[in-house]
């Protein structure tokens, strides 16, 4: 895999993908900087092989253009901050005054350019835009791996106006795609994926896809009770999706052909209505009386899974065991995570994917003691799902 370790950078103007869109306050102050933070070890190592760089991102979702909200603007003061290095900005990215920024940068410089997703080309995969970004650089990185599933025209269509020795990853997008490689095609068993979230329907291509890795996949969240009403349970009022009652019974049906355990919840948290002041008790999950829904794995399951986990050499966690977010129903998710902490230190491979998977372990102080944390969200299930992305097959060719 090249990254930026491959090229030295001296004099060189590197174009920068990076992943920028960040959350902002009312004030248009940066409310987390996680995704500028992960972005800086690549930037400085560039800065400090003595090239300059010209950074590209999008923010939020403009529908009709240029919009002060989703200015880049907003953000420079705290890339500006994190890196070290006074960020220049020009508010365009395809313009005269943009080029000449780009063209008069000294090595030791910076310049972000504005949102890309101003210009519709950008996310129609427009070639002749892609071509105008080129020219900000000579040498082209991708380093957004949140974005790299979308085949735009900065993170898939970019690349191909560079030769070979003048593209590369940066140590995000490596880091990512050597974690989901490392999961998907080098992993020790047992390798076990804990799949939790809402619905069934966002995750059916995953499973069928990890039945063809994993050795156990245990299914949590709300997604559990399609998997029990599918199986002849009564689940009150729990989350179900009536219109997957036929595809859980036949991911079930095709587990048992590959030999791969599911592991479905035995028991739940559950409570008279959706809210953490509402009445709760454990139930057996098939036996969940009217008007009560399920908002948590119970302890038995807890125990089951975390048997499971503990005795894994290779775990992907995608998604909660519970309504995490409220604390009465948090513990399937907070057990989860632990039971994964120790199986890292007891020296398996451990991936956290997926937006409320992160949300969890990051709730819980524990990041930094598991094997790797992915920025990625979608972009990780699609890889997971078609075995590559646009952004990484644009680089690797």
């Amino acid at each position: 895999m090249k990254t930026v370790n491959s090229i030295n950078f001296l004099n060189k103007r590197a174009v920068i993908r990076v992943d920028f869109n960040v959350p902002l306050n009312d004030a248009f102050e940066v409310t987390d900087l996680t995704r500028i933070n992960a972005a800086i070890p690549t930037l400085k190592k560039i800065l400090k092989d003595g090239g300059s760089i010209v950074l590209m991102s999008h923010l939020g979702r403009p529908k009709e253009g240029p919009t002060n909200k989703y200015s880049l603007k907003h953000i420079v003061s705290a890339v500006s901050k994190q890196l070290g290095v006074e960020v220049k900005f020009v508010d365009d990215c395809i313009s005269d005054d943009a080029f000449n920024a780009s063209n008069n940068l000294k090595n030791g410089e910076v310049l972000l350019l504005e949102n890309l997703r101003f210009y519709k080309e950008e996310e129609k995969g427009d070639e002749k835009f892609a071509e105008k970004l080129s020219k900000h650089g000579n040498v082209y990185v991708n380093d957004a791996f949140g974005t790299a599933h979308r085949a735009h025209a900065s993170t898939a269509v970019m690349a191909k106006f560079f030769n070979s020795d003048s593209k590369c990853f940066g140590f995000v997008m490596a880091g990512e795609v050597e974690s989901i490689t490392k999961v998907l095609n080098q992993s020790q068993k047992p390798f076990t994926a804990i799949i939790g979230g809402a619905k069934v329907s966002d995750k059916i291509l995953i499973i069928e896809q990890l039945m063809n890795k994993a050795n156990n996949i245990i299914i949590g969240g709300g997604m559990a009770f399609t998997f029990v009403k599918a199986m002849g349970g009564n689940i009150g009022k729990s989350l179900c999706e009536d219109d997957r009652l036929e595809t859980a019974k036949k991911l079930l049906e095709k587990a048992t052909e590959k030999g791969v355990k599911l592991f479905i919840p035995t028991d739940a948290v559950v409570a008279d209505s959706f809210s953490n002041d509402a009445k709760f008790k454990l139930s057996n999950i098939k036996t969940i009386e009217d008007g009560w829904m399920g908002l948590d794995i119970g302890n038995e399951s807890i125990k089951q899974f975390g048997d499971v986990i503990k005795n894994s050499k290779t775990i992907l966690w995608n998604g909660p065991m519970g309504v995490f977010e409220m604390s009465n129903f948090e513990n399937g998710t907070k057990q989860a995570a632990f039971d994964i902490v120790e199986a890292t230190k007891n020296g398996a491979y451990t991936l956290i994917g997926g937006g409320d998977s992160v949300a969890a372990i990051n709730k819980y102080n524990l990041a930094n003691q598991v094997s790797y944390v992915s920025t990625g969200g979608g972009a990780l299930l699609e890889y997971i799902e078609q075995g590559s992305l646009p952004g990484v097959k644009a680089i690797e060719g």
